[in-house]
């Protein structure tokens, strides 16, 4: 019981504490934004926009849009908690959900958030990998919606790495941060089957890509 008290103020106070830190933090970075265009055009259209990136991004990706008004898909295990707390304090609305746990309730949910014309964010590689893998999820929900799928990237020239399966980055303070959009990606309605795995696959090919095109300018690959 006290245990469970505890928890619940914890989930609460160290992502409070720490979204203001990545505030203050990335604050001192230099940001140089590449593909303004795409970000333009899919702004443009009727529909939300599914906005796409993968796991290792996530923490400078919050910060980045946390003026933008959109709902994140995170994990719901126990250390999504985290994520969704932290997403929360900056400015996101979360709904919970991952392959083994809510998976397909969470799929319903950003369906009808999309059709109410509201953003979501998705992590392509899921929560648990495997690292630069799209999973098949944002496909699936741009063909029953007809959203654009917006592939997002960043790298910068001083990070910490830390050891987890995506091999998570933040940016150091005072580093330059080349943060990318892609071109918007839309699949065609109705997809089943063997459709869906080849968009899923040209999704993933274009994500890598932009990946790549955003480390390679620091003649180096995080991964």
């Amino acid at each position: 019981m006290k245990r469970g008290i505890v928890q619940r103020v914890v989930v609460r106070v160290v992502p409070f504490f720490a979204a203001w830190l990545l505030r203050i933090w990335f604050a001192t970075c230099r940001v140089t934004v590449h593909g303004a265009d795409f970000r333009r055009m899919a702004d443009e259209r009727k529909n939300a926009v599914i906005a796409a990136f993968w796991h290792y991004s996530l923490f400078y990706v919050f910060y980045h849009l946390r003026t933008d008004s959109a709902a994140v898909l995170v994990s719901a295990s126990e250390d999504g908690d985290y994520i969704a707390a932290l997403a929360e304090n900056l400015n996101f609305t979360t709904v919970r959900g991952s392959r083994n746990r809510k998976g397909l309730r969470a799929l319903k949910e950003l369906i009808n958030c999309l059709k109410r014309g509201e953003n979501i964010g998705i992590v392509a590689d899921g929560s648990q990998g495997p690292p630069l893998v799209v999973q098949s999820g944002a496909i699936l929900m741009a063909s029953r919606t007809g959203c654009p799928i917006l592939p997002l990237a960043w790298s910068s020239s001083r990070y910490l790495t830390f050891r987890s399966w995506d091999r998570t980055v933040i940016p150091l303070p005072f580093s330059h941060i080349h943060f990318y959009y892609g071109e918007p990606y839309s699949v065609p309605p109705g997809l089943g089957g063997d459709e869906i795995e080849l968009h899923r696959n040209l999704l993933e090919k274009r994500m890598n890509a932009l990946y790549h095109q955003s480390w390679s300018l620091y003649e180096t690959e995080k991964h």
